[in-house]
């Protein structure tokens, strides 16, 4: 038989909290880890902003621009996301991706938050090939369409 797994008070990667055996309230730590994997199921944010806008809604999500002030102070490049009353934070790992309802696109995290560069569909040179360029611009397209990539 295993020996019992011995738990930090949160998970490491996102920082959901545990529960502990005779712990007072669970219920508090219960619904702060469903509020964060809210959050974090399927991430989707309004836009980024360095304060939190001035009517926000429940459930809205913004990711915490450069310089951040008021209650986001100290919380530059996280997510943030208004549950209860509160602003709830999420730090980014690497591989999160959100999709960025302002832009239409998908901001990822590697080292810091990222989009795709734009693309250029082809253009000129000495023998135009109307079938090839016809398939590549429907992929372009697709792509832009998907928020992978973002037209030029």
């Amino acid at each position: 038989m295993s020996d019992p797994t011995s738990f930090t008070s949160t998970t490491p990667r996102f920082g959901l909290p545990f529960l502990f055996s005779g712990q007072a309230q669970k219920e508090v730590s219960v619904n702060e880890a469903h509020a964060l994997a809210d959050m974090l199921l399927h991430p989707c944010i309004a836009g980024e902003l360095a304060a939190p806008p001035a009517s926000p809604s429940a459930g809205d999500c913004w990711l915490v621009g450069a310089g951040a002030t008021g209650d986001w102070q100290g919380h530059d490049g996280s997510l943030a996301c208004l549950q209860a009353g509160n602003w709830l934070f999420a730090a980014p790992r690497n591989g999160l991706c959100v999709f960025d309802e302002s832009s239409g696109r998908i901001r990822f995290y590697r080292d810091g938050w990222q989009v795709a560069a734009p693309v250029s569909e082809p253009q000129g040179g000495s023998v135009v090939d109307s079938e090839a360029r016809s398939a590549i611009s429907q992929l372009v397209a697709a792509l832009v369409s998907a928020g992978i990539l973002a037209t030029a």
